[in-house]
Formats: structure tokens, C-alpha cells, sequence
């Protein structure tokens, strides 16, 4: 047990239906017909748990997922079929998979009514979808309260990682990318509090260039302002320089992050920004990453990819998060004791703000 919290190992699980609740909610590649899974880092991780659950005679293994945004109808397009596919060319491990738990509308309105009919469906409860924790649903707080319940082996170790890396050593950098730096400040602020520096890329560089008085051109950029006190802070670091794009064009600049033109935007950070993080990263005791550096989505990720490099090189302890910064990290050689890569997106960035989330709640209490 962990603060308050069964772990899966200590779950009686012989003879018994277990019902896993999984976060298999992955991209899927239609480019060549069926949908076939993308990225399966968060199959992968579940690996473990299933297997455990297996060697200590699970009767049957009960495997709970949602998918996409289906907005409580069936959609074709998001039918577990390709993931169960996939998991079992990972696994000769037995189970059975409910189809999309987002089918149903009451799931993401955490229905009582909707629990109980998952619940009927097995004999205890073990969640190990630490990526969806942030989200109160049916699957994964109404149902802990109708079965005995387990947390999951990544489940677990996502917790453990997560607290560690908020009570990081002396000198200890974190880095912050993506965007919507009204929804990240309360992240931003804790940070400053607790790690050396903090180092911004992506559209949250954008609104503190803005907020320091600097010209940011066409760049995109919050709604809300920075507040003052963030914007002025020694420890916030932003990129020196950066990548400008034209408006309407495919034409790329690279120059000093000040010499921005008005119809230009900010779409990566640069060869020197690059380098000089590299070599803070190389430097550091421990490292916390969440989010790309550049317009990841576009194709601009040579600032990511260098970052990730210098990572997965340096032999530093770290923890990342994100889909598109795990991608980048995972095309590199790493050390998997040093370098753990979260599962969670919105749940790894709620959790290092809060220090819980509903599903570790609803785990404790039940």
C-alpha cells in the first residue's frame, strides 16, 4: 500500500474477474485503410500489470478503455477492434475488451447508473490509466466505489515519479512547452518555486516575450496577459533565438528572437537556444520536460529533437511528458532507470500542480 492506495500486487486476484481499466486512447493511422495504432507507449506500459494479473490467475482479465470523442453515440471510427488487435501481437495473455467506454454518455458524466453495469462485470477493479486521472468518469471514480480496488504497477510508479520530480534537487531545470499559457500558469508559477529554471518554448515563450515588452510579430499568442510578477522572474527563461515563419508562406528565417518581423511568427527555437539548453540539460542533476519546443505539429521539431538528443545523451535523470515530447525522446537511445517517460498529458501537468487527481482520490478512499 501507498498513502492510503492498494497496489495491484497485493490484489487477490486468483479465481476472480478483473476488471483493468486501461488508457489505450491512442493515435491511429488510417493513411493505408484500417486503423492501425500509431504510437503504443501507453499499451506498452500497461504490459506489466496485465501480465501480473495473468501469472497470479486472474479467471478472466476485463480490459476498460475509452477512445477519441465520440460524444456518448457509437462512432465507426472508434471501435476498440485495432487495439485489441495490437495488444495482442504484445501479449499472449487472455482478456476481453469492452468496447469504447465513451459509447455511452454516462461515462463522461460519471454515472452511478453506468458504474454499476461495468461494475457487474467483474469482481474487483484495478485502474491502471494514470493518463486519464485527472478526468472524473464513470470508469474511473464511480466504479473504485463498487468494487475493491488496486492501482496499477505504472500506476503506482507514475505517482512515485511524479511526487519525486516535486521535490526536485539543488539546480534542477524544468522545461515547458506548447501553448495556452492561461491554462499552464499555475504550473509555471509552482516551478519557479521549486526548480533552478524554468526554460519555455513553444506559443508560452511567445506571451512572455510579449509581457517582457519585446516584439513578437504575428506569433500566437494567450488571451490573457502574463501576470507581472511571472513575466519578470530571473528564473524564466525564453529562447534567444528562434525560427520565424511568414504569414501565408512557406519562407523560414532564422534571427535574434527580438528582430521578429510584424508578419512573421515564432515557430521554433533556435540553433543557439538549442545549444545553450543542451548544455544546461547536460549540466543538471535532474530534469522535468512537458510540452515541444517548436510548432510540433507542422513538422517544426529540429529545437525538440536537439533537446531530446541531448538527453537521452547527457545520462541525467529526467521525467517527460507529452505526446509529442515522448515521441521525441523515445527516437533516441535512453536510459529507462534515469530517463522515465509519464503517460499522462493533462494528468502529469494537473498532478504536478495539485500533488493528486479524482482517480488517486477515488483509489484512496476505496
Amino acid at each position: 500500500m501507498r498513502e492510503g492506495i492498494h497496489s495491484v500486487r497485493e490484489a487477490p486476484v486468483a479465481g476472480k474477474r478483473v476488471l483493468l481499466r486501461v488508457d489505450f486512447n491512442v493515435p491511429l493511422d488510417t493513411a493505408r485503410g484500417a486503423p492501425r495504432v500509431a504510437n503504443d507507449l501507453r499499451i506498452r506500459s500497461a504490459l506489466p500489470t496485465l501480465e501480473l494479473l495473468h501469472k497470479n490467475g486472474a479467471a478472466k482479465i476485463i480490459i476498460l478503455t475509452d477512445i477519441g470523442r465520440p460524444g456518448g453515440k457509437v462512432v465507426e471510427g472508434l471501435r476498440v477492434a485495432p487495439i485489441a488487435e495490437h495488444l495482442h501481437t504484445l501479449t499472449s495473455v487472455p482478456f476481453e475488451m469492452e468496447e469504447n467506454l465513451r459509447f455511452d454518455p454516462g461515462e463522461e458524466s460519471n454515472s452511478a447508473e453506468y458504474a454499476q453495469k461495468l461494475a457487474a462485470l467483474g469482481d474487483l477493479y484495478v485502474n491502471e490509466a494514470f493518463a486519464n486521472s485527472h478526468r472524473s468518469h464513470a470508469s474511473m471514480v464511480a466504479l473504485s466505489a463498487l468494487l475493491p480496488s488496486y492501482a496499477g504497477l505504472r500506476f503506482e510508479e507514475e505517482i512515485e515519479r511524479l511526487s519525486a520530480a516535486l521535490t526536485p534537487p539543488p539546480g534542477a531545470i524544468a522545461l515547458i512547452g506548447g501553448a495556452k499559457f492561461e491554462t499552464k500558469e499555475p504550473l509555471i508559477t509552482k516551478l519557479l518555486s521549486l526548480y533552478a529554471q524554468v526554460l519555455l518554448g513553444g506559443a508560452l515563450a511567445n506571451d512572455v516575450i510579449k509581457a517582457r515588452g519585446l516584439p513578437f510579430g504575428s506569433s500566437l499568442i494567450s488571451t490573457l496577459p502574463v501576470p507581472t510578477e511571472v513575466a519578470t522572474n530571473e528564473h524564466l527563461v525564453v529562447p534567444t533565438d528562434a525560427i520565424f515563419a511568414e504569414e501565408g508562406s512557406n519562407a523560414e528565417r532564422l534571427g535574434l528572437v527580438f528582430d521578429i518581423r510584424a508578419n512573421e511568427s515564432i515557430i521554433d527555437i533556435g540553433p543557439e537556444t538549442s545549444k545553450k539548453w543542451s548544455t544546461v540539460i547536460t549540466q543538471a542533476p535532474f530534469v522535468l520536460w512537458n510540452g515541444p519546443m517548436g510548432v510540433y505539429e507542422r513538422g517544426y521539431r529540429d529545437g525538440t529533437e536537439a533537446l531530446a538528443s541531448a538527453l537521452s545523451a547527457s545520462g541525467t535523470r529526467a521525467v517527460v511528458g507529452g505526446g509529442d515530447t515522448a515521441a521525441a525522446v523515445e527516437k533516441y537511445t535512453f536510459d529507462a532507470e534515469k530517463v522515465f517517460i509519464s503517460t499522462g498529458g493533462g494528468a502529469m501537468l494537473e498532478f504536478l500542480v495539485r500533488g493528486t487527481l479524482p482517480a488517486i482520490d477515488a483509489l484512496r478512499q476505496h
